[in-house]
């Protein structure tokens, strides 16, 4: 298979559903001529011209209102936000309003809108490097998907852009440049299903986005101590995919949960719940969490750095947890 960076796959999943489906529309800041701050939208307007591809104030509620307007209106909207930091703006038009329409109206119509949005940190400061993603995922009625991979990126954009229900689908601004295998043929990964990024014997390492790259990086490592570990990348935040966990529990019996964010009340927060809920008796030691130090992100490098988890970190909760056997 060709291999594509994260951004490409992105641009090629836009471009394909535009030429299936001419309802599908891009709006957003600077995605026309400027292409999209972090490039995903570049050439797009060129090929397919204003009409379909439409620049628009930097005024996010209004962003989000006018692709709610438009979904329910039979088009497809494919709306751009900056940044998820941007997107409490719009707070109020996602949460109140897209995601709540199809039960206000009994069903009458759905809002079928994808909100794209870009969440990470690179010395952008406390107010532009947070994630947020526990916020929406909270959110019935709304989708929320977040990959890790181009191959995950293209196919959950493509399946986003075909499902009745509003999706915000958050990529890493971390991740734009890192490449992997897309084929050329048509293909989708369905909203809501896990993936095994790698089998295991010893411990399951839950995790999404980055994070699954740095808990590949843990992985190859504890290798080299004996240390068989399988990670499951939860791809999608709601509807979240427990059951894949579970079964990976189940034959683990060990879990570490990783993510990019505060751990209080976040997605690990509650993973860590449903698993106590349902495979308790599974587990030979205590689920363990890795995640961010509970501070607004610095913009010092070395101490970005230092808050934000890292493979040794992963390293150290998996020997915790292994070595915790009965």
């Amino acid at each position: 298979m060709p291999e594509l960076t994260f951004r490409e796959a992105l641009r090629q999943a836009l471009r394909e559903e535009m030429l299936r489906d001419e309802r599908v529309f891009l709006m957003g800041e600077d995605i026309g001529a400027y292409g999209g701050s972090y490039a995903v939208t570049r050439g797009l307007l060129e090929e397919f011209g204003e009409k379909r591809v439409k620049d628009t104030p930097i005024a996010e509620a209004a962003i989000v209102g006018l692709a709610t307007g438009a979904a329910i209106g039979g088009l497809k909207p494919v709306a751009e936000l900056m940044t998820i930091n941007f997107s409490l703006l719009a707070a109020d038009q996602i949460i109140n309003h897209l995601a709540k329409l199809y039960y206000m109206f009994g069903g009458q119509f759905t809002a079928p809108a994808v909100i794209r949005t870009a969440a990470g940190w690179g010395q952008l400061g406390a107010t532009h490097s947070q994630f947020l993603e526990v916020i929406y995922s909270h959110v019935p009625g709304l989708k929320v998907v977040m990959p890790s991979t181009p191959y995950d990126a293209k196919g959950l954009l493509k399946a986003a852009i075909r499902d009745p229900d509003p999706v915000l689908f958050i990529e890493h601004t971390l991740l734009y440049g890192i490449r992997g295998e897309v084929p050329d043929e048509e293909y989708l990964v369905p909203i809501g299903l896990a993936d095994v990024k790698r089998p295991g014997r010893d411990v399951t390492i839950v995790a999404y986005a980055r994070m699954v790259h740095v808990a590949m990086g843990a992985a190859r490592q504890l290798e080299a101590e004996g240390v068989d570990c399988e990670i499951v990348d939860l791809r999608t935040l709601r509807p979240l995919d427990i059951e894949t966990v579970i079964e990976s529990v189940k034959k683990t019996n060990h879990v570490v949960i990783v993510e990019e964010d505060w751990k209080s009340f976040g997605v690990g927060a509650e993973v860590a719940a449903r698993i106590a809920e349902q495979a308790f008796d599974y587990l030979d030691a205590p689920v363990v969490r890795v995640g961010m130090l509970e501070v607004p992100m610095p913009y010092n490098r070395t101490l970005e750095r230092h808050v934000v988890p890292d493979e040794a970190d992963v390293v150290a909760a998996v020997r915790s947890v292994v070595g915790s056997r009965v």
